[in-house]
């Protein structure tokens, strides 16, 4: 891997990461495809069409569906899902705070009863390592506890602590994985992960901690679990500058375009988040102005695009009329349009972004995106 800032514009980093399925632009915002699929009919070669560069799978959904060893069968994810690009897996981590009600965390891993169908399974740092190398994703996240956001100090500490011992494991894990010459994808890198809840010191204290280990990027987890945004952004300001700024930063399942806008301007550049893709199944739509719902009466006659200007496939040919018709008819083809337009209006903006940074005009067109969406739709 090489990982190269190109740029800055305050703190926000304009960078490219050279990785074996291909160069990641950052900041970017990785497409949300849990089982190996996003959500809404969308295929790869759509994913291609509307600008994306890193799609995002997860560890647990895959091993306990169709199942890790399966898809090695296959010369993992990439062959599997017909997609030649960058794949990060999540590392199952977060179903240990999703799934609070299924599972049990002891020191050798997480124990969990199936979401599907209620059989036990274990999981732990070297499971985890070996799912995602059966996967050959291209980077991989290290498995960590998600404590819930305003979760008491004594706990926090106990759980980053844990988290800790366990991101040594999973180094060891993986470099053994890829010494294998069987191994799926022997270039496969590793992301540690930054815990703490809303505490900054033991944030920082982490973020300190496992810089030592030299690893290939870092995730700040544990955030848009139940904090409010400014906790957030507090809690960006004071752990980013504590990571490598020499190597990625990876905000875990976040979020909004006002989120995104806010934490590359404190130094983040990668990204994830499902609402684009859940936002658009249920017919909200995202444009420069703010969400649209399509299915409210006044866009029955409505003749324009979703948004004026916007190249996705949905806005290129269909209105919102039709669309809204779409989804009264309740056919497939409305959820599909609206997951398109969503995740390339999430591409582009990412897009812009990077050319914000490069043109070193980064604070006018986070003003100028955040000064749109407040004003609401003309």
């Amino acid at each position: 891997m090489e990982y190269k800032v190109i740029t800055k514009d305050g703190r926000a980093k304009r960078a490219e990461m050279k990785t074996a399925h291909g160069v990641i632009q950052t900041p970017v915002f990785m497409n949300v495809g849990t089982v190996g699929a996003i959500k809404g009919a969308v295929s790869t070669d759509d994913l291609k069409e509307i600008r994306t560069q890193v799609e995002l799978s997860n560890t647990y959904h895959l091993h306990v569906r169709t199942g890790d060893k399966l898809i090695r069968q296959f010369g993992g994810l990439h062959k599997f899902m017909h997609w030649d690009r960058p794949i990060l897996t999540d590392s199952g981590g977060f179903q240990v705070f999703s799934l609070s009600g299924l599972r049990k965390i002891k020191e050798e891993g997480v124990y969990f009863n199936s979401h599907i169908d209620g059989r036990k399974i274990f999981m732990g740092p070297e499971e985890s390592m070996q799912i995602q190398s059966n996967l050959g994703s291209t980077i991989a996240m290290a498995f960590d506890e998600c404590p819930p956001a305003l979760s008491a100090r004594d706990y926090v500490e106990n759980s980053v602590a844990r988290t800790t011992r366990w991101l040594h494991r999973c180094k060891a894990e993986m470099d053994r994985l890829n010494s294998l010459p069987d191994t799926v994808n022997r270039e496969q890198l590793l992301f540690g992960i930054d815990q703490g809840g809303i505490f900054p010191d033991i944030r920082i204290a982490h973020a300190e901690e496992i810089s030592k280990l030299n690893l290939d990027g870092y995730a700040i987890g544990g955030l848009a679990v139940g904090e409010t945004h400014e906790e957030m952004y507090h809690i960006l300001d004071e752990t980013v500058p504590a990571l490598p700024e020499d190597k990625p930063t990876y905000l875990m399942g976040v979020g909004t375009p006002a989120n995104i806008l806010e934490a590359v301007d404190r130094g983040v550049d990668f990204f994830d988040c499902v609402y684009p893709s859940r936002n658009g199944r249920h017919s909200h739509v995202y444009t420069k102005y703010g969400k649209l719902n399509l299915l409210n009466a006044k866009y029955e006659l409505d003749p324009r695009p979703i948004e004026e200007g916007c190249q996705c496939p949905a806005c290129r040919s269909y209105s919102r009329a039709y669309i809204r018709h779409l989804f009264k008819a309740k056919e497939m083809l409305g959820m599909r349009l609206c997951v398109l337009h969503n995740l390339y209006f999430y591409n582009k903006m990412m897009e812009e972004i990077r050319e914000a940074i490069e043109n070193h005009r980064y604070a006018d067109y986070k003003a100028m995106r955040l000064e749109n969406m407040a004003r609401g739709q003309e």
